[in-house]
């Protein structure tokens, strides 16, 4: 499913669910974290995940004095609080460096096919799909590669699509000092294709339009460049 195909409707926001078939409401655009989320550093993260893990593989029957399993405890631990979930510390939040638009360009910027991969939050397997940002800038401008970052900064975490695309739009409003924004995500998901319904053709599409791109024509043409190849 192309994005245009999923959006060319759109007015603010459209959310598609992955999971159709179970209730997963999404309460805020923030992530749900609690307030000693940043009690314990990463290390001591670490070692709790490490002694957690090791009690479910035991629990699974697994061998731990085997050679390929033994050092996997830890290796979950460090990736979920290293990589997979580094994106929930607010400390590894992308550093900015704002640029005067000395160029006077005034026509939309677009970085598209920004690879992501996140996890669900309801099963803790992988999403993983592309990213397409547009903005226009206000007078002032970011290095290309920062869009990235952002987008990978808010994937790595325990997610649902909704939350992600907004919050990567907001932020990006924040960052750039623009009201005119555009994200649209088209990503596959594990919950779906490796377990429940087992389907793996199916993808899901959400967008993120404000200022300028709420009008039809703006947001007709950022949507036909992205599905341009």
């Amino acid at each position: 499913m192309r994005p245009k195909e999923i959006l060319l409707n759109t007015r603010h926001i459209k959310l598609t669910t992955a999971d159709s078939d179970e209730e997963h409401p999404v309460t805020s655009y923030e992530t749900p974290l609690r307030e000693d989320a940043f009690t314990l550093t990463d290390e001591e993260k670490i070692t709790k995940i490490e002694t957690l893990f090791r009690e479910i593989m035991l629990t699974l029957g697994l061998n731990l004095t085997d050679d390929s399993l033994n050092g996997t405890p830890r290796r979950v631990a460090k990736m979920y609080v290293k990589e997979a979930f580094s994106g929930l510390n607010p400390a590894n939040r992308p550093s900015v460096r704002l640029f005067e638009n000395k160029y006077n360009y005034d026509q939309m910027l677009v970085e598209k096919d920004i690879t992501f991969y996140s996890h669900c939050e309801h099963h803790f397997v992988p999403i993983f799909g592309k990213a397409h940002v547009g903005y226009f800038s206000s007078g002032k401008v970011i290095g290309l590669s920062k869009i990235n970052r952002f987008v990978q900064y808010f994937a790595k975490r325990p997610q649902v699509q909704e939350r992600l695309t907004v919050q990567i739009g907001k932020e990006l409003e924040r960052v750039l000092q623009t009201p005119d924004i555009a994200v649209v995500m088209d990503a596959n998901h594990l919950c779906v294709a490796s377990r429940g319904v087992v389907d793996t053709s199916s993808k899901t599409g959400t967008a993120y339009f404000s200022g300028k791109f709420k009008d039809e024509n703006t947001k007709r043409e950022f949507l036909n460049y992205i599905n341009t190849k």
